[in-house]
């Protein structure tokens, strides 16, 4: 820890010290082929539910579940506090009930008592907040899996979806990737409603208010509105009674579709769409399907879940969501190039030749559905994932690839042509109003958030301006600032911007995330630093800013029902290193250097790096989906304080070439 006056502003010899170590420290995380990946971290949700997948199969490792019982208990006593007993959604958050009912499932499934201390606290919490009947949809259904709720607690989409025409108000081209791949398989499983092949010897009644069986009305989303959600409610009730009706040719045809589509982008051992839940649903499906154990398909789809399995020095264990070392490698390519000096640059160029491979080309994805005459080019988020491109990705590929360039010569005529590609592909996934959305363009269908089955609101990919800031920020580098799709993804930024000064941050928590993404991106396209945008974002940080000089934010700031903040927004959160770097950033982009802000928020990174040059950070500063889903990026804390001490050394010298990039 460094110690510093008060009133010192961090420059010279102690901000120097600073960035070396740091910059040794991510240097020690890069891997022989020149690529970084770090941890993904969720809740407890994704390893309950590796857990239950397993022994749905009747398989049992007797260790590993001794280690994720380890991981699930530490959550429970360590990282929920706030929680009372149960399993929150992120670091310190309240108890939420499809994670705790998840969680208390996994471990009675591993052996723990329901008369344990520990599962008592986690049931009487539970039962305090409504019971499982109050769960959401996906773990309703993982409970009438096992026989625990009976089918009518989970809406139907029956696998006849997919015969649907395009024109349809739902085919299947007009949700989100993730629910794509996740729903497509799970219509199969739903419909055949298999059981376990052995049983498991208890039921989960104590966690429910009254008997699963009695439960008439379940519940479902928050944010659904009328009358979309009578009219699907009256959909679901008449397709619940229809179930058996369908003409069985109608249906073998619709799940020959089903097994096509996953079949088509089964993605090798990195697994169908590259997510946890769409890989476990796939293996389900295959085996509704009749498809044997030994089925290069089947085989494959559980590789691809083993992959996911974090095991820890400390005898944890845990599952992630995803990898995603095209993202990590990208971001720690720019917090390195910010530094500067020619072994950053060196090992920069390794990472960039290896993200250069991996560019997709060959493909076209599902993303043509809306886009047919775009060619492809541009990174996913994983390892593969060939019909899902990221558009965020391919953006801070494209930015990281070109500033090499700029500053340190050639990169080769395959990483040029790599850069040309990732342009024209992301101005052809520009969205009608000037945004861009993660992975599809004009996913902008907010009916289908009404229907029983999205009671995570989450169903959509719309544009959003975080996306969107790094494609501005892309255009402006490559010196498209004239542009149409510059000029109206400026005016997009622009007029998202909130009442008080900040942006909406959908993919990271949050609106200093948000504000982040768009000062940044205004700031290279060339926006005055004294716009009023510009000013009442300045404004709205300087106002979060906490008293230790440090920024944070947690979930809760995310609006809820009907889009309205909640009161938590007024309440910083606790400061963490991350969210710190990106007020920095944006405090930085707009003009605000030599701000007592910007010297307090530094002083507070620099007197918080550890003894091996990095930050701990146990808040989840990553979103998934807002108030359902969130991320704690391992990687974050290791590379932004990075970023964000070089770029004020940089700013302080009068670096001229820090300025002239856009992130």
């Amino acid at each position: 820890m460094h110690e510093l006056a008060v009133a010192e502003a961090p420059r010279g010899k102690i901000l120097d010290t600073a960035i070396a170590n740091a910059r040794e420290a991510l240097l020690s995380h890069q891997n022989a082929d020149g690529h970084w990946v770090f941890e993904l971290e969720a809740d407890a949700t994704i390893p309950a539910e590796y857990v239950m997948l397993q022994r749905f199969f009747g398989k049992r490792d007797e260790a590993r579940e001794a280690a994720i019982r380890r991981y699930l208990r530490r959550l429970q006593e360590q990282e929920a506090p706030t929680a009372q007993g149960g399993w929150p959604l992120f670091h310190d958050g309240a108890l939420d009930i499809s994670c705790s009912v998840k969680a208390y499932f996994a471990l009675r499934l591993i052996g723990d008592a329901p008369d344990a201390a520990h599962m008592v606290r986690a049931r009487d919490a539970i039962l305090a907040k409504g019971g499982a009947a109050r769960s959401n949809v996906f773990t309703r259904g993982t409970l009438a899996l096992f026989g625990m709720v009976p089918w009518r607690a989970v809406p139907v989409i029956p696998p006849e979806i997919m015969l649907l025409p395009s024109w349809f108000p739902f085919h299947i081209g007009k949700i989100s990737y993730w629910a794509r791949t996740v729903v497509v398989p799970l219509t199969v499983v739903n419909a055949r409603r298999p059981k376990p092949l052995e049983p498991i010897g208890f039921d989960l009644r104590e966690l429910f208010v009254q008997p699963p069986e009695e439960v008439r009305e379940w519940p479902g989303g928050a944010h659904q509105q009328e009358p979309w959600a009578t009219l699907f409610r009256a959909l679901d009730w008449a397709l619940q009674r229809a179930q058996r009706l369908f003409p069985r040719t109608h249906r073998a045809r619709a799940e020959a579709a089903c097994e096509g589509f996953v079949t088509e982008r089964l993605n090798g051992e990195d697994g169908l769409g590259a997510i946890y839940p769409a890989m476990a649903n796939a293996i389900w499906m295959y085996h509704c399907l009749g498809v044997p154990d030994t089925d290069p398909r089947v085989v494959t789809a559980w590789a691809a879940i083993e992959k996911l399995v974090c095991e820890r020095t400390d005898g944890e264990v845990y599952v992630q969501p995803c990898l995603s070392p095209i993202w990590d490698t990208a971001l720690a390519s720019h917090a390195l190039l910010e530094v500067g000096g020619e072994e950053a640059a060196s090992s920069v160029k390794r990472g960039l030749d290896w993200l250069v491979e991996r560019e997709i080309t060959d493909v076209v994805g599902d993303w043509a559905w809306q886009r047919p005459d775009l060619a492809p080019g541009g990174w996913a988020f994983q390892y593969a994932n060939a019909h899902y491109p990221d558009v965020d990705d391919t953006a801070v590929v494209a930015l990281a690839m070109d500033r090499y360039r700029r500053e340190h010569g050639p990169i080769g005529e395959q990483m040029d042509a790599s850069v040309t590609r990732a342009r024209n592909w992301v101005v052809g996934m520009q969205s009608k109003g000037g945004g861009w959305g993660a992975f599809d363009a004009d996913n902008n269908y907010h009916y289908l958030n009404n229907i029983p089955f999205a009671d995570h609101g989450a169903l959509l990919d719309p544009p959003t301006v975080d996306v969107t800031g790094r494609c501005l920020a892309m255009l402006a580098q490559l010196e498209e600032n004239g542009t149409k799709p510059a000029r109206e993804a400026v005016d997009y930024v622009l007029a998202e911007q909130e009442a008080d000064g900040a942006w909406y941050g959908r993919w990271g928590v949050n609106y200093v995330y948000g504000t982040w993404s768009a000062l940044t991106a205004l700031n290279a396209a060339g926006v005055s630093h004294q716009h009023p945008s510009m000013r009442r974002a300045v404004a709205w940080l300087e106002g979060r800013q906490n008293a230790d000089g440090g920024w944070g934010e947690d979930g809760d700031t995310y609006p809820g029902k009907g889009g309205t903040r909640p009161d938590e927004l007024s309440r910083p959160g606790v400061s963490t290193s991350s969210q710190t770097a990106w007020a920095l950033l944006a405090l930085m982009a707009a003009g605000e250097v030599d701000s007592a802000a910007v010297a307090r928020g530094a002083r507070w990174l620099l007197e918080h790096q550890n003894a091996e040059g990095e930050w701990d950070e146990d808040d989840y500063t990553g979103t998934g989906f807002p108030r359902v889903f969130y991320l704690r990026y391992h990687g974050y804390r290791r590379i932004f304080p990075l970023w964000a001490l070089a770029r004020l050394r940089n700013l302080q010298n009068g670096n001229s070439r820090t300025v002239s990039v856009g992130l």
